[in-house]
């Protein structure tokens, strides 16, 4: 019964979907491949047929706050370096991951894309 109370602890305060960049990239990679770097970096500058490129609003290098460029909303560091409560809650990553990309793309990333600049985003500094 305490193991149950803790389990129960933990999954009402966050913890279980807790992750680290690491540990998402691993997850992303096993889903698509080997992480490229430089193509992340390449995606996160680039217009997709879209307005705007993910640098559009996080700024290149996103390690400092920027500005939403249509609602003015401050948005926080994208570079886990500079915020490091970036990319360590599965679920707001993948919100994030949706939206972004839904904005940028007109569709949802793969997973590929999402392993290529969350690995970039893990060599800002």
């Amino acid at each position: 019964m305490k193991t149950v109370l803790v389990i129960l602890a933990f999954t009402t305060t966050g913890v279980v979907g807790a992750a680290t960049p690491p540990e998402l990239l691993k997850t992303y990679e096993a889903q698509s491949g080997k992480a490229s770097s430089v193509r992340g970096e390449q995606f996160f500058n680039s217009k997709h047929g879209k307005e705007w490129s993910c640098a559009s609003c996080h700024e290149n290098p996103p390690n400092h706050d920027t500005k939403h460029i249509v609602t003015g909303k401050v948005i926080k560091p994208l570079a886990p370096v500079a915020n490091p409560t970036r990319f360590t809650d599965d679920a707001k990553v993948e919100k994030w991951f949706k939206r972004n990309c839904n904005d940028v793309l007109g569709r949802e990333c793969t997973a590929q894309e999402k392993a290529d600049v969350l690995s970039w985003l893990m060599t800002v500094k």
